[in-house]
């Protein structure tokens, strides 16, 4: 499976989540992007930092490069959880909910 199928299955599976994007692929709510498919086609999430840290530990990934910079409190989806589609929706969902917790930003809702 390609990662942008990997992308749209998990996002499939999160009925609040819609990808946006033409040539960066990414989610956003309440004024804040919280998922992204970068340049070279990698996964990233944006979690808490605390669940970030574990989800690195857990599944042996890593930080979330973005046009060659690192995108704080996001986390890299390793390839071998490409297969995991159940995961990656639960962590998008989880992703989704955080950022929604948050304050809007600029006028956002």
């Amino acid at each position: 499976m390609k990662n942008l199928d990997v992308y749209d299955a998990m996002i499939a599976r999160v009925p609040e989540v819609e990808r946006k994007g033409k040539t960066m692929l990414y989610t956003s709510a309440n004024g804040y992007m919280f998922s992204q498919l970068n340049k070279a086609g990698e996964i990233g999430i944006r979690l808490p930092k605390e669940r970030g840290a574990e989800f690195i530990a857990k599944h042996d990934a890593g930080p979330f490069l973005s046009y060659g910079a690192v995108m704080r409190d996001y986390v890299l989806v390793p390839a071998h959880l490409h297969t995991d589609i159940d995961l990656l929706a639960a962590t998008l969902a989880e992703s989704y909910a955080y950022v929604m917790s948050l304050p809007p930003k600029s006028g956002k809702k």
